[in-house]
């Protein structure tokens, strides 16, 4: 077996669905196999997948156990010389993983690969690349340089902005949303480090990596992540566990390099992670207060706009989800025809209509040209709407 693709779900199905109908396209005339790991999901997620993806391996977990344990399940039974990380928020081109496999025969030293991710508004996610989170790099992040001078080889290290976003380059962190691995480097290191319960365990696998000699790299094969569907970043569980991911890679690798300001780091994690919780229950009690107002006032939200591009079928049955959900929804048949404000460019998929490499290139051309949408996408065979924040039928 040349590919095993190992994919955490937590209560996503629908994106789920889309990812792995990605991948069974990806993977035609490849050696590969899919391996999806159910975290004790309550949407019938399995019972869904098995019938439309029977030949994928389920592992049906009774209790949430992390994303790192999750992912080493199904890793100790995979058989490929190559494994990748797969989120199942996230959707790959057609070529992506052709072109991944290809880059490992062509680097003998490489030991992990990212790709470039792409947003849900079709912007470049600074996270394809990263640089190891030391405490120099990640002090410029906290004090705001990072974001002033995100091109500077120093103070911009943390998403390495210095490097160009159209060629392959050497990094040093490879977001686990995207994370292929030489079987050869994992079995020298080891598994994800299961004392992260989600966050971080692909941080301290790059450098587990890197440490044992082999090399992390970047290369512009295209995926999109929606990001945050499938671990709820708004929650405040998200907030504890990303920070203290943090604090168990700074103790693990960095306290005895640099155990003078060992407290010091630890108080600035402690306290971003106070600060962070503090603004999501602002923005939390800000829309509660801004939905409690329109309704005492009687007054009616701007309703959310979709522009399609697809099919007169597919149309005939979107418009009427649209409709009964409250969303404006026009229908273009060409990017140009579309509106730049509009909240969603939604395309549509089917084994008919557009590729995904296709839709992923329009939605890159769509935001360089001024767009301010998000992706959406309308399977007219399931007659599903995936918005970047929510699903229709």
């Amino acid at each position: 077996m040349k590919l095993s693709i190992v994919i955490v779900n937590y209560n996503v199905k629908h994106y789920l669905w889309q990812c792995l109908d990605s991948v069974r396209r990806a993977s035609k005339g490849l050696d590969v196999e899919t391996w999806v790991v159910d975290n004790a999901s309550i949407d019938d997620s399995i019972a869904l997948l098995r019938k439309d993806f029977p030949e994928v391996h389920y592992i049906e977990n009774t209790e949430n156990v992390g994303f790192a344990r999750a992912n080493n399940q199904a890793i100790r039974q995979a058989t490929g010389d190559l494994v990748l990380l797969l989120n199942p928020d996230t959707f790959v081109a057609e070529d992506t993983l052709a072109d991944c496999i290809r880059f490992f025969t062509e680097h003998p030293k490489a030991g992990a690969l990212g790709i470039h991710m792409i947003n849900r508004d079709g912007s470049f996610a600074p996270e394809s690349r990263r640089g190891l989170p030391t405490p120099a790099t990640s002090f410029y992040k906290v004090i705001g340089l990072c974001n002033l001078y995100p091109t500077h080889p120093r103070f911009g290290r943390y998403y390495m902005g210095h490097l160009p976003e159209n060629i392959d380059g050497k990094i040093e962190v490879i977001s686990g949303a995207y994370m292929m691995i030489r079987r050869e480097a994992l079995k020298q290191v080891k598994l994800l480090d299961e004392d992260y319960f989600m966050y971080g365990e692909d941080i301290d696998l790059s450098y587990r990596i890197a440490q044992a000699g082999w090399e992390c790299w970047y290369t512009p094969s295209l995926m999109l992540h929606y990001k945050g569907e499938s671990t709820q970043m708004t929650s405040f569980r998200y907030v504890q566990n990303f920070y203290k991911a943090m604090l168990i890679f700074f103790r693990k690798h960095f306290a005895r390099r640099y155990w003078f300001s060992w407290l010091i780091i630890e108080l600035a994690v402690v306290t971003m992670g106070t600060l962070s919780m503090c603004r999501k229950w602002l923005h939390r009690g800000y829309h509660k207060l801004r939905e409690l107002f329109f309704a005492c006032h009687s007054i009616t939200p701007v309703p959310e706009t979709l522009c399609f591009l697809g099919s007169e079928e597919a149309w005939s049955s979107l418009s009427a989800i649209c409709e009964r959900n409250g969303l404006i929804a026009k229908h273009v048949s060409s990017l140009s025809e579309a509106d730049k404000d509009a909240t969603y460019l939604t395309f549509e998929v089917t084994p008919e209509g557009q590729p995904y490499q296709t839709m992923l290139r329009q939605l890159i051309t769509a935001y360089q040209n001024g767009h301010h949408s998000a992706i959406g996408t309308y399977n007219p065979a399931t007659q599903i709407l995936i918005l970047p924040n929510d699903i229709f039928c």
